[in-house]
């Protein structure tokens, strides 16, 4: 039944119909749905869309019924700088020079429905995805750390690494009074993982043959988020939700690869956030959102390998990227002109996600980026109809370390900026 179903995600990703890796804070987006991502991710106390769930499952019961679908294109520009400065014997073990990553265009799509059961209460289904883990070097970046003598260790393709996230929460929200509503969305997630030229790190994994080449694998996971929005007042409403840790199966293929055996669930988070009717026609919006990424090894353990002799790929206490958790503040403006037309923009700022000691490991993930930008709008032409887009800039972000091990140190930096420009179409039903 495994194969059966990953052979359909398999067609489904071939397809374009999965969203693909667009990590922005460590590799979450910066929100969910058109509206949402016009105000930079700000608005678990402001529901606009059946992709509110996504962002706070008790919004649902205030949506109405409704559908909406759209795609997001997105532009990561990824590379990094290894300099050629290891002082003795061995060589740098990443090679020297600045290397920008290919495959910089991904098409995002995502799909919401919501359904009114009665006055008080809601169903919906919400589709999105995640991810951020996405590298496509044009040469083999570790060709120097490769063990002399051993054809093994030497990398047979160029260095990259293909991380794909689909998540699909089937939601149930009610309005327990007229000023508060509390929903559930129980969440199924699929996960898609490749490793190419990864061979020098062979050495160092309790599992030598599962640590890169082995094609893609899959995982499947489950989790819950559950939220909460009161109204304080005729002006301020408040928000909350939380997002459990997805338990996902251990990518097989990569159990050389991974702490703990391939393991690799998606991380919980928790967010706060208020809506303030400063006018009638204008809504202020501000969130706060942690992201507990410590709390998966895989991200969390540090691939300093002093602090943990003998730490190898794979193990409980394998290498890792070295994510600490992040908080996140996102505030955001909107203002509705008239019937027709709503304009949005929002800002965001996010913790630094690892340590300059992180630096150079996290040439294969190099999720730098902090601070976000948002424009949007929507409009509404007639029978509720609307069209709604948002542009995104993630401003370029840089972080610069060294690689404590193997090399005497050698120093380098890692750093990205984003382009996102989301789309979508939804109509109301009467």
């Amino acid at each position: 039944m495994k194969r059966f179903l990953g052979s359909t995600i398999v067609l489904l990703l071939g397809a374009g119909l999965v969203p693909f890796a667009h990590g922005t804070n460590g590799y979450s987006p910066t929100g969910f749905g058109t509206a949402n991502k016009g105000l930079a991710g700000a608005g678990v106390a402001l529901p606009q869309d059946s992709l509110a769930a996504a962002t706070n499952p008790a919004g649902m019961a205030l949506v109405g019924h409704r559908l909406d679908v759209g795609a997001a294109l997105f532009n990561p520009n990824r590379s990094f700088t290894a300099n050629d400065d290891a002082l003795t014997p061995p060589f740098p073990s990443v090679r020297p020079g600045e290397v920008e990553s290919d495959r910089d265009i991904f098409l995002v799509p995502h799909f919401g429905w919501n359904r009114p059961l009665g006055t008080d209460a809601a169903i919906g289904i919400s589709v999105g995805g995640n991810g951020g883990m996405n590298t496509e070097y044009d040469t083999d970046v570790w060709r120097n750390f490769a063990t002399p003598g051993d054809p093994d260790s030497v990398a047979s393709a160029t260095t990259g690494v293909d991380l794909a996230q689909l998540f699909v929460g089937f939601t149930y929200a009610r309005q327990i009074s007229p000023n508060m509503a509390l929903g559930i969305m129980p969440i199924v997630a699929v996960q898609r993982f490749e490793a190419k030229g990864l061979e020098p790190f062979r050495r160092l994994s309790s599992s030598p043959d599962h640590v890169t080449n082995n094609g893609h694998d899959y995982s499947w996971g489950y989790g819950v988020r559950v939220g909460w929005l009161g109204r304080a007042s005729e002006r301020l409403t408040l928000g909350a939700s939380w997002q459990s840790r997805l338990y996902m199966d251990r990518f097989d293929d990569y159990r050389g690869l991974f702490a703990e055996q391939g393991d690799f669930d998606v991380p919980s988070t928790f967010t706060l956030g208020l809506s303030y009717a400063a006018t009638p026609n204008v809504a202020l919006v501000a969130d706060w959102q942690r992201i507990h990424f410590s709390e998966v090894d895989a991200l969390g353990n540090s691939n300093d390998l002093a602090p943990v002799p003998g730490a190898f790929l794979g193990r409980d206490d394998g290498l890792g990227f070295g994510w600490d958790d992040i908080d996140i503040i996102k505030l955001g403006i909107q203002w509705d002109r008239d019937a027709a037309w709503t304009f949005r923009a929002g800002v965001s700022h996010a913790e630094q996600l690892f340590d300059n000691s992180e630096t150079l490991f996290n040439i294969l993930a190099p999720a730098t980026i902090r601070s976000h930008a948002s424009l949007g709008f929507t409009w509404r032409p007639n029978g509720g109809h609307a069209i709604s887009m948002a542009y995104t800039r993630a401003f370029e972000e840089k972080i610069s370390g060294r690689n404590p091990n193997f090399t005497g140190p050698q120093t380098g930096f890692v750093e990205m900026d984003q382009h996102e420009l989301e789309v979508s179409w939804g109509i109301r039903f009467n």
